[in-house]
């Protein structure tokens, strides 16, 4: 049997019993020294599926304001190991990404941080096409931390959303997938990403006087805000996603997905003109009404 990795696992959770088994399951007993629970107040089985895999939980209770969950658990339950991978309970290691991961980090490498690459399942299968989707969430203990914004409360969404990791020094790429399902729902998805728009919008205008955040935005990020402000955005991720990156291939569903992605989309760019146009005494309630607590 392999020794375990120099890594310490982080799932952040809140009412995660319906993922959190077979995200368990799936890292296995041998794969990294720590794997740590990081609890919003689950009030479902979360904890306790935690614990039946022997896996350490760690209360956090957020107070509106920097940092949120990762950087909170970075900054005061900093682990020991050299990595820290922070995995969401519906992202599942495949086996040929635990084999790449092993060769990556017991071998030299300059390299801080990797971008990691995902499956998307939708409606149950996996999609053929589509924007593919990736996040910066293996590095060095210490090499630095997610980028911060100053929330003040705007918000109920108590973990980084789309924030990156702000490090120093060389980042690379795992090749191999993992698997990104979510057994929630559809509810749940559509929900998820109301909410995620609203966060969006008001990070949107906040960004527009902090240049030194926008210094740090990835292309990818660049790209999206430079088009939020026009409705163009929705429909231009429709046909690229569904036209340009063979979303079509998954029929009905590839053509489903790429409809609801566009009508997020649209939503940022509706929740920005209504903000802009004055109506910005509405922000607090409104995120307060749309953001319920459930997201991680």
């Amino acid at each position: 049997m392999p020794l375990p990795l120099d890594l310490t696992i982080a799932i952040p959770v809140r009412n995660e019993e319906k993922n959190l088994p077979a995200c368990l399951a799936a890292i296995g007993p041998d794969l990294a020294q720590h794997i740590v629970l990081i609890d919003s107040g689950s009030t479902d089985s979360t904890r306790d599926i935690a614990r039946s895999y022997g896996v350490k939980v760690i209360d956090f209770v957020w107070d509106g304001r920097f940092p949120k969950k990762r950087n909170w658990f970075l900054r005061n339950h900093t682990p020991e190991t050299k990595w820290v991978l922070f995995l969401d309970a519906d992202e599942f290691l495949t086996d040929a990404f635990k084999a790449e991961l092993r060769q990556t980090l017991q071998r030299e490498d300059t390299k801080v941080g990797y971008w990691l690459r995902f499956t998307v399942y939708f409606l149950g299968k996996e999609n053929k096409g589509g924007y593919f989707l990736h996040k910066l969430a293996l590095f060095q203990v210490g090499a630095g931390e997610y980028e911060k914004i100053d929330e003040d409360q705007w918000s109920r969404l108590d973990m980084e959303i789309h924030e990156h990791p702000v490090l120093n020094g060389e980042v690379g790429t795992i090749r191999s997938k993992i698997d990104h399902q979510d057994f929630r729902g559809m509810s749940y998805y559509i929900t998820k990403h109301n909410e995620y728009s609203s966060w969006e919008a008001a990070r949107f205008l906040k960004l527009a006087g902090d240049t030194q955040t926008a210094q740090r935005l990835t292309w990818m990020q660049r790209i999206k805000y430079s088009l939020m402000r026009t409705p163009f955005l929705g429909p231009i991720y429709f046909f690229g996603s569904f036209f340009l990156m063979g979303g079509f291939r998954d029929g009905s569903r590839g053509f489903a997905f790429a409809i609801l992605k566009m009508a997020y989309f649209t939503q940022m760019y509706c929740k920005i003109r209504e903000l802009e146009e004055g109506n910005k005494e509405k922000l607090p309630a409104l995120l307060n009404q749309e953001t319920s607590g459930v997201l991680k």
